[in-house]
């Protein structure tokens, strides 16, 4: 199902022609939130339980000695911040999730819950260790993953990835950025200027990145093993049918974007890469006859080995009919 929030995503910064993979950063704007609160009931809240509550090992993990404490310190601090509403920072160091009922309190202890509790939360939380609480009640209280970025080494310590992107967490653990960016598609232009972004994103500034695809199912949760069994149990297509016209394939297509912002860290030279992952029908993204025209110029610019990376090279033709369609709409 699609996300019911407006898209947390800048189009027309986003899709641009000729498609390029590169970093496409840019300065959060003073005041800007980093942060979407779960409540109860909701996809994301949802699709978070099902794998925390399952196989929560593959997407809280951590290299071992590594000290998150700091960087989810500044986490709780910017919630208080932004959602005074949804979350209060305990004086301990630990969390309340105002809007789910549930607090964790600084040393890892699961706090009894509150009469507006989310019935599920409480005993995903308690399942987990005690060193491990904090980041599982961040990670089902907000609609963003997070990942702990280390500038000092270029890689990545830390990770509560419930919601990947055709990529496993396990896979990118602890591994330096050019060996985490080594799959991505024409990733020449990325990879060069790591070490400088890199340097960027733990400093005093923040960012923020956008990233696109289109997709032929909903699934906010695109771990490649979960989405694979997903597909044997006949839960999601396996891929673009190959008989369906342009009309019939963008009906079932789903815009999945992602919004990337960094929270940093500079003294440790250190940021928290947040990821807020959505998924909307591509007819209603594109409604818009401009938007379409973007999209299509992105589209028709991609390269054969990007098509390729982003299971697209089947569905490149008709994507491009339907967006002709819808950009000649009046």
């Amino acid at each position: 199902m699609s996300n019911p929030l407006p898209m947390a995503f800048d189009f027309d910064h986003a899709v641009t022609a000729p498609f390029r993979m590169q970093p496409g950063l840019r300065r959060l704007a003073p005041g800007a939130r980093q942060f979407s609160p779960n409540r109860s009931g909701t996809h994301h809240l949802a699709a978070k339980l099902r794998v925390l509550s399952s196989t929560p090992l593959a997407a809280l993990m951590q290299i071992e000695g590594f000290d998150s404490g700091p960087a989810l310190a500044a986490v709780v601090a910017q919630l208080a911040a932004e959602h005074p509403d949804a979350f209060t920072a305990l004086p301990d160091g630990g969390l309340q999730a105002r809007w789910l009922g549930v607090a964790v309190n600084g040393q890892g202890d699961l706090l009894p819950p509150t009469d507006t509790s989310s019935p599920e939360v409480h005993p995903c939380l308690q399942a987990l260790s005690a060193e491990w609480r904090l980041a599982g009640l961040l990670a089902l209280a907000l609609e963003e993953d997070l990942a702990i970025v280390d500038g000092s080494c270029a890689a990545l310590p830390w990770l509560a990835v419930a919601l990947p992107s055709h990529w496993a967490p396990a896979d990118k653990l602890g591994r330096h950025f050019a060996e985490v960016h080594a799959p991505v598609a024409d990733n020449r232009v990325l990879v060069a200027a790591g070490e400088h972004l890199l340097r960027m994103v733990c400093g005093p500034e923040r960012w923020e990145r956008f990233v696109w695809n289109i997709t032929p199912h909903a699934l906010l949760d695109q771990h490649p093993g979960r989405l694979v069994a997903a597909q044997a149990a006949g839960e999601t297509p396996a891929g673009w049918p190959e008989h369906a016209d342009a009309d019939q394939l963008a009906a079932m297509a789903w815009f999945r974007t992602e919004r990337q912002t960094f929270l940093p860290l500079p003294d440790l030279q250190q940021a928290v890469f947040t990821i807020h992952v959505q998924t909307h029908p591509l007819c209603e993204a594109v409604a818009d006859p401009r938007k379409a025209a973007l999209l299509r110029a992105a589209i028709a610019t991609m390269s054969p080995a990007v098509l390729a990376y982003r299971g697209l090279a089947s569905a490149q033709a008709r994507l491009l009919a339907f967006c002709d369609k819808q950009a000649a709409e009046p």
